[in-house]
């Protein structure tokens, strides 16, 4: 039993397929397999079952998989740490952010932190979507991420932190912009400027929009809330988004409604056990948080 087979297991595991891992690594399906095979034969038992369109662990293989995953995760940080000692950096802490993150929530806090900790290494790793985000953070990828709060997930704990309020950006000469608040059941005709599909955000907005009968059509699709809210500026439709910091009502050519009709999202930090944290890592989380509430 090598280390490198143990970290071929656990990604399969994460997976639940031999070709992906097999590609993602640029050796083959058969080099994988070998991975799982010499584990099994070493333990006795299997520890994969074979499915049509994959593989999931069996009882034996998820006991493993648990283990091999903490241990691995340990020895990453180790090795992290004797990286910093050779470079002779203060500490690592790698975050997983969202597209607009860094900008709208922790621009002041890593500012402060950076101020604290000129030695320490700051790395961040953009992610599509908070799903990835927590992906990252479960897979080992990244210490934190900043994330919309949602359904939990196995091997993440999620804090919540904020609540972000949902509005409605349109242009300053479109017939809504004087409105002080808008209804839900006001949105079913306006022309949306829809968020990521599968995004955490997007289907949070879409739930709560069906509890009104509402059912947005769009022509015009986004990766991120920035682009929607530029998007809405240049009069090229209407975007529903929580309103983030630093944005206020709106300034220029847009203006942001207010939609109380909607329960707020909620965004905070994401980590795999809080208290197996780097005290840089939470020092850093504390921060951002410290700065965001000001």
């Amino acid at each position: 039993m090598t280390l490198d087979d143990l970290r071929v297991f656990v990604a399969v595991c994460a997976a639940g397929n031999l070709s992906a891992v097999a590609r993602d690594l640029s050796c083959s399906q058969s080099a994988v397999s070998q991975h799982v095979k010499r584990l099994e034969r070493e333990t006795g038992l299997v520890l994969l079952e074979r499915r049509p369109r994959g593989v999931l662990p069996t009882r034996a293989g998820r006991i493993l998989h648990r283990a091999a995953t903490e241990g691995i995760a340990g020895l990453d940080a180790a090795l992290r740490q004797l990286d910093d000692l050779r470079r002779g950096v203060g500490g690592t802490v790698r975050i997983a952010t969202g597209a607009t993150t860094v900008r709208h929530f922790m621009a002041a806090g890593v500012a402060a932190f950076r101020a604290r900790h000129p030695e320490a290494a700051l790395q961040f790793e953009t992610a599509g979507s908070s799903r990835r985000c927590l992906e990252a953070v479960r897979t080992h990828a990244a210490d934190l991420a900043w994330v919309t709060i949602g359904p939990p997930l196995e091997g993440v704990e999620q804090r919540a932190s904020c609540e972000l309020p949902w509005v409605l950006a349109v242009h300053a000469g479109d017939p809504l912009a004087g409105r002080e608040t808008i209804a839900p059941d006001d949105l079913a005709g306006i022309r949306h400027i829809e968020l990521p599909a599968h995004s955490t955000s997007r289907v949070h907005l879409e739930m709560h929009l069906e509890r009104h009968g509402v059912r947005l059509t769009s022509s015009t699709g986004v990766a991120d809330w920035d682009t929607a809210l530029l998007l809405a500026e240049l009069g090229l439709g209407h975007a529903i988004l929580p309103a983030l910091p630093g944005w206020g009502g709106g300034k220029g050519e847009v203006r942001l409604i207010p939609i109380p009709g909607l329960p707020p999202l909620t965004a905070g930090w994401a980590a795999r056990r809080w208290d197996a944290l780097t005290p840089l890592a939470i020092e850093f989380a504390e921060t951002v948080l410290d700065h965001l509430r000001r």
